[in-house]
């Protein structure tokens, strides 16, 4: 069957289908719009905040002193690829710990090379 017979035989003329068809894809529509301030409100700004981690991670340096994720502080001695050794402030002990460990560098480093 053709498009044309099944309006016929539903007794659908093309006024009522064309705001028939728009309300079978209002559903859809909102569906897309929501997903789109989904997108928009909540993913887009965590993986925003995940790439600027990931580059504060990758520009770790001797001497930087930063907190981990469990509230410890301490300062970088030395970087590997995957792991860092740092001293605590306190008494001086040194640990080694992964860089996915580290939430925040608390040197201030000026970017100039950057511009």
């Amino acid at each position: 069957m053709n498009l044309i017979t099944l309006a016929a035989a539903t007794g659908n003329g093309d006024a009522g289908q064309a705001g028939g068809g728009l309300a079978s894809l209002m559903p859809l529509l909102m569906l897309v719009l929501m997903f789109g301030v989904l997108y928009f409100f909540m993913i887009r700004p965590q993986k925003k905040k995940q790439k600027e981690e990931a580059k504060m991670r990758d520009n770790l340096q001797p001497g930087d002193e930063i907190m981990t994720i469990g509230g410890f502080y301490g300062r970088v001695i030395s970087v590997k690829e995957d792991s860092i050794v740092i001293e605590s402030v306190v008494d001086r002990s040194k640990q080694k710990i992964v860089r996915s460990a580290v939430q925040q560098n608390l040197t201030v480093h000026d970017d100039t090379d950057d511009k």
